[in-house]
């Protein structure tokens, strides 16, 4: 028989058979898409697997338990569990709604109500205290991560670990939630920023800081936490970030929150180990059609080219053609025309800075007398967050940016028009970015996105880009967002 046991706050320690080990071991291994094209695997030091559970130690993350349990029912395996690992499932929904109403909510000074899925969210999380929640960008993240905190502000006070650490991916993010918390009606003196120029010593209960400030901490450092939430959640499969999670050995209280997965199993299985099993809070498709979110439609642009471009390009590898794209004269002087002509304010979200942003920045700014922002990872923070602010306040303004930048978690909720100016094929990227203008606003009801592909098709041979284009459209059609193709012949 089977017995499962919790070693730790990160992992399982299953005992069992040798052939039980080894068929879970086979369950909890999974090929990398794509790995035949890595480093690692080219020079024979990978075989391009990722193993979820170690058959020499038994380890398994703590979050896949209920993977765990249908593995070994599937396989007529016995087990037993430690009670410690049962569900707790206690809170009551009419107390969580008197604890929000004793929060005094509000934002821009002005009263705010939690929206049901918020609420329906937090009950989740705080029932199970691991959460992986799936709610789409522009649903209302930080409120519901301000509302975690403030229970388990409560909940940990007399404990050792009683502080709470919320990770987020870039210095802007952590200046967007901490002002969002002051927004909310939260007095600063409860927290701190840790980035570049911060001090990285604790000394409030809470901790909002990029995961690249600490990651390289030892463990004693995250002893003092009892909950961490990690915002963008999606970004924790890379390996400095599932460091951080793997260090929290006392870290009982784990919530990732993220809009967007890439689609893999994989990368499902190792954020739900680190935090949790997934809940999927709304879809975009529900905000847009109760008006939460704006109305959404997609313009897909689709350029074609002269024949001899066509079978110029048939011949190019991968970043060849990128490079060309990006680089087009033409297409690049359509772009800016096409920005110059939009109504309302404008994100134009570029890939390569120097080859393409500045390029694309300079040609809009010598056609125009609209205010016009550049931000790529040069821009300072506090600068970022400032041309965040003044965008808020414009109508007409236009940010040229960095995917790197402005594609995750940036809120603005005055933006009309986003222009794709770089191929992307990244399934997280598109719906991120799409996010950017999800917003409503005060003067704001409706946005567009403008999507540019570009068909270099030539004979049966089909371009790189163009295959990645479709596999947009396939997104727009997973999320059922309206969406419309028009071709274009660039001259």
């Amino acid at each position: 028989m089977t017995h499962i046991s919790k070693k730790n706050e990160v992992y399982l320690r299953v005992d069992t058979e040798p052939s039980t080990a080894r068929y879970l071991s086979d369950f909890f291994t999974f090929e990398v898409p794509g790995a035949k094209f890595m480093p690692a695997y080219r020079n024979r030091i990978w075989d391009g697997k990722i193993r979820l559970f170690s058959a020499m130690d038994g380890e398994l993350y703590l979050g896949l338990l209920s993977y765990l349990k249908k593995c070994l029912d599937d396989y007529d395996e016995p087990y037993t569990t430690d009670k410690e690992l049962e569900d707790e499932k206690q809170l009551d929904e009419d107390n969580l709604q008197e604890f929000i109403k004793s929060l005094r909510l509000k934002s821009q000074g002005k009263p705010i109500e939690v929206r049901d899925y918020q609420r329906d969210a937090v009950l989740t999380a705080l029932r199970n205290h691991r959460s992986l929640l799936l709610s789409p960008t522009a649903s209302g993240k930080s409120l519901i991560i301000y509302i975690l905190i403030r229970y388990y502000m409560l909940l940990l006070k007399s404990e050792a670990t009683d502080k709470i650490l919320i990770l987020v991916p870039t210095t802007s993010l952590v200046e967007q939630m901490y002002s969002d918390f002051v927004d909310y009606g939260w007095d600063e003196t409860n927290m701190q920023k840790i980035y570049s120029g911060h001090d990285k010593e604790v000394n409030k209960r809470v901790v909002i800081s990029t995961w690249q400030s600490i990651y390289k901490f030892p463990k004693k450092y995250f002893e003092q936490f009892g909950c961490v939430i990690g915002d963008e959640a999606h970004l924790f499969k890379a390996k400095s970030l599932t460091s951080i999670l793997s260090k929290m050995e006392k870290t009982k209280y784990r919530f990732g929150l993220t809009g967007t997965l890439d689609g893999m199993q994989t990368h499902r299985l190792v954020l739900e180990g680190l935090f949790g099993s997934l809940n999927k809070v709304v879809t975009t498709k529900q905000l847009i059609d109760n008006k939460t979110l704006a109305e959404f439609k997609i313009r897909s642009l689709v350029l074609g080219y002269p024949e001899e471009e066509c079978k110029l390009v048939k011949d190019m590898k991968y970043q060849e053609e990128i490079d060309y794209i990006v680089t087009h004269p033409k297409r690049n002087e359509f772009i800016r025309d096409l920005t110059l002509n939009l109504k309302g304010n404008t994100l134009v979200l570029f890939q390569f800075v120097e080859k393409h942003g500045d390029v694309l920045y300079d040609m809009i700014t010598n056609k125009t007398d609209k205010k016009t922002f550049f931000v790529s990872g040069r821009t300072d923070t506090n600068d970022r967050e400032e041309i965040r602010a003044i965008t808020e306040k414009e109508h007409n303004a236009i940010i040229v940016a960095s995917y790197g930048t402005f594609s995750t978690g940036i809120n603005i909720r005055n933006l009309h028009n986003i222009v794709f100016a770089s191929p992307s094929k990244s399934r997280i990227r598109t719906l991120q970015s799409i996010g950017r203008g999800l917003r409503r606003g005060e003067n704001k009801s409706s946005a567009r996105l403008y999507d540019i592909a570009d068909d270099y098709s030539y004979k049966s041979s089909r371009n790189f880009t163009l295959t990645h284009f479709l596999e947009r459209i396939n997104i727009y059609n997973e999320e059922e967002f309206d969406y419309e193709i028009q071709r274009i012949k660039l001259k």
